[in-house]
């Protein structure tokens, strides 16, 4: 008898591929391996992906689709840049700290090919991208940025502060809230890392009264 495809089944390999990915590496990792932890046979993976590489481009895509979806499903109704912002790097840092595994397939094995590193770059990234550079450009319109700021350099930066926050997080020893995070790199990004004015003239008085005690 024909063995059945069943969305189910399919949904069971990428959840087992992404353990076995974290676990084993992308390339130490067999398609048996994966098969074993879904619970199926190792011919059923072939019912629904060509082979391991197929497993990995599939997982990045429907994560990624889902991603980018759900990102502008929550920035509806929501408004103001610093707002939007923070509804980006909230729902950034819950997606892969909600899931550990997937954020090291997603900041680890995902980069170790170059060949997987330009269709990510080329397809997706460029999606998610300009959900955080529409919200910059309306962040121009409403006097939240200045004018002149490079759209495409701002855009960048913030993707990549969330970034490296997920990465520190994989790599760190302390156990944390990952999207406890999303405020502080909005605020950081918004207001970069000098000090108000008012904290400056305070310091400069604390510096003076310091002088002359000596």
């Amino acid at each position: 008898m024909a063995r059945s495809r069943t969305p189910e089944k399919r949904s069971r390999i990428l959840d087992a591929a992404v353990k076995v990915f974290a676990r084993k590496g992308y390339f130490g990792a067999r398609v048996s391996d994966i098969a074993k932890s879904a619970r199926v046979a190792d011919g059923t993976i072939y019912l629904y992906f060509r082979n391991k590489e197929d497993i990995l481009v599939s997982l990045f895509d429907e994560v990624m689709a889902e991603h980018v979806a759900k990102g502008r499903e929550e920035l509806r109704g929501v408004e103001g840049a610093e707002a939007r912002l923070l509804v980006i790097a909230r729902h950034h840092l819950r997606l892969l700290g909600g899931n550990r595994d997937l954020a090291v397939v997603f900041q680890v094995e995902l980069r170790q090919s170059t060949k997987f590193m330009e269709r990510f770059t080329a397809g997706w990234l460029q999606d998610y991208l300009a959900v955080i550079s529409e919200v910059i450009e309306e962040g121009q319109g409403d006097g939240t940025f200045r004018p002149d700021l490079s759209r495409k350099l701002a855009t960048k930066a913030f993707f990549g502060a969330l970034d490296e926050m997920v990465t520190s997080w994989i790599l760190s020893p302390k156990h944390y809230n990952l999207v406890s995070q999303a405020a502080p790199v909005v605020n950081l990004f918004l207001r970069g890392a000098a000090a108000s004015e008012k904290e400056e003239r305070t310091q400069r008085a604390l510096a003076a009264v310091g002088r002359g005690r000596r």
